[in-house]
Order: structure tokens, then sequence, then C-alpha cells
């Protein structure tokens, strides 16, 4: 679907497809224990969170230099663009590349060179977002961000992903403390697989300014009436949640209960990749089995600018809801 869209929560790491994992694969001299594409596609089914984390990891040994980081984010903004995107906030995993060897700078100045050229190139605009590993220590994300400070002029914000479980947002107040005081912007992936509390927690202890995922925020009642109240909004991705278990099936999807209830959700694809399918593709699998209207589908769009952090061009801002508002739905 081609509806002028924002898209908020996409793992640049995620949107690795098979083809590009064996072409850098070949690049780098690196050995995949997968005969073709097609015996790695059947590897993309996923019992839960952990199973698809393996396997993320596993194929992120393919990216070792500048190129390669900036050969994915112009594959994934080539895909993006393609689909109604006109503006990204990217995320990507430092801890998950400096522990095997690789320097920040590598990681952060390939990714520019794709970021810094895609308003030109693809007629995207875009926000870099670097996550802390919430299953490694507090201590490495306050030393990742202390490494990150001399990038700190292209990213926009910190953020909190991998395994939810057993790591509850309290244990990198401190780092969230710093990032706040160095003017970063802050979200936090909470209440996908981990109980609502973790949702309050990232509010109240981290001070995010919007939710990654918030699915479960449903199971309480008061909960959603805070972040209807103020306004926060929720990234959710659901062709992710149906492929990891997060819900059993799209048709089952709480977005419109969660819409009805006046939340601020917003549509995103986490992991094309791995979990079948871009922004676009999202939109249109909601709208199938949801029956979502223009009109709902058209409020999805206009929520994912609101929630932007676009305060830095409020003229960029007002252009992109004007798109939303002047699509032509077929």
């Amino acid at each position: 679907m081609s509806l002028p869209k924002a898209e908020l929560h996409l793992h640049i790491e995620g949107t690795l497809e098979p083809e590009l994992a064996f072409e850098l694969a070949a690049r780098n001299g690196v050995e995949l224990p997968y005969a073709d594409t097609d015996e790695l596609r059947t590897a993309y089914q996923f019992e839960d969170l952990q199973s698809f984390l393996n396997l993320y990891y596993e194929l992120m040994a393919v990216l070792r230099t500048e190129q390669d980081f900036a050969d994915l984010a112009n594959a994934y903004l080539a895909h993006a663009a393609a689909q109604g995107v006109r503006h990204a906030e990217i995320f990507f995993d430092p801890q998950a590349h400096t522990k095997r060897g690789l320097e920040l700078g590598t990681v952060v100045e390939g990714l520019w060179w794709a970021l810094g050229n895609s308003a030109a190139e693809h007629g995207v605009s875009t926000r870099l977002i670097m996550c802390f590993l919430r299953d490694d220590s507090a201590e490495s994300a306050m030393d990742t961000l202390r490494a990150a400070e001399p990038y700190l002029d292209r990213i926009t914000g910190v953020g909190l992903d991998s395994a939810e479980v057993g790591h509850p947002p309290v244990k990198f107040r401190e780092v969230y403390e710093a990032a706040a005081a160095l003017g970063l912007r802050r979200v936090a992936h909470a209440g996908e697989e981990g109980p609502p509390a973790y949702i309050t927690e990232a509010l109240d202890v981290l001070g995010v300014e919007r939710v990654d995922h918030g699915l479960r925020c449903v199971e309480d009642p008061a909960l959603v009436e805070r972040l209807v109240r103020e306004r926060v909004p929720l990234t959710l991705c659901p062709l992710s949640n149906v492929r990891l278990r997060t819900v059993d099936t799209l048709a089952g999807h709480p977005l419109p209960a969660m819409l009805d209830a006046g939340l601020m959700c917003t549509v995103n694809s986490d992991d094309p990749a791995y979990f079948g399918g871009y922004a676009g593709d999202n939109f249109d699998a909601v709208r199938r089995a949801l029956g979502l209207t223009d009109e709902r589908l058209r409020e999805l769009a206009r929520n994912s600018f609101l929630a932007s952090f676009l305060e830095d061009d409020e003229e960029l801002r007002a252009q992109y809801l004007a798109e939303v508002a002047a699509y032509e739905f077929e």
C-alpha cells in the first residue's frame, strides 16, 4: 500500500534478505550453514522471540565493513520507499557488532552513508536510533552510550530491544538518565512478551516517549486509560506478532480494539526480512485480515507522522500529513 507513512519500528539488521546475506557472505569469506537462499528461508519459521533472535544474531556475521552496512540500509530504504514510507526512524544494535570485534564507527559510518543520501536517493527522510540489548548488562549499555558520543550528531535517540522477559526496564535506569542528559530521545520495547508492568516501568523509570510494541497494555485497563490520556504512541508490528506467536492469527490481532479505545497506534514492520513483509505489506495485511476502513488506515498513517521525532522540522511533518490527507485509496 502506497499510503504515505512513517516507519517507527524497524531494526536495520532485520532487513537482511537471504539474497543479500549470501552476497555479503561471499564478499567477506563467511561460510553460512545453509546450502542456498531457499534453505535459509525455510529457517525463518519461529516458535517465539528467542528462536528468532538466535538466527538474527547468527546472520549478522556477514556484516563486516562500512560498505556492508551501507548496502543493507540502502536496500531497506529502496524497499520502504516503494511501499509508501516517507520517513523512517531506524534502529540498530551496536553491541551485537562490537562484541564480535567491529568498531562502532564502522557501523555508524556505513549506515550514515545510506541514511545521509536517503532523502535525495529515495525520497525518505530518516533518523537513527541506537538500541541497547536488554539481555546484556547495564554496564555494557553505558559503555556503548559513551562510545557513541562522537556520533551523536547522527543519532537521534536510544532504544531497548532483544529478549524482554526477565530484563525489566528498571535495569537500564542510569543509562537512560545519561541519554536524557545528552539530549537523546528515548523509546523502548515493552509489552511484547513482557507484562504490562514493563510498559509502566518504561514510562515512569526510563521516561520513554514512545512504546515499541506495547501490545499487552490491553491486559491492564488503567494502563490503557493512561496511554490514551497521555497520547503515548505505540509502534505495533502485526506480521511480527503472528510470526513470533504473540498473537495466534492476524484476524485475532487487537489492533481494531486498541484504536477503538483511543490508543495512538502505528503499524510497522519490525524485522521485515524475517517476518514476511515491509511497512506497506503490514498495512495491506491488517486491511484484509481486520477489515480496517480507509479512514482507519489514514488514522494509522497520520499517527505515524505525529509520533515521529520531527520536532526539528515541523514543516516537513506538515508536508507529510498533507500527503496523508490527500491520499486516494484504491
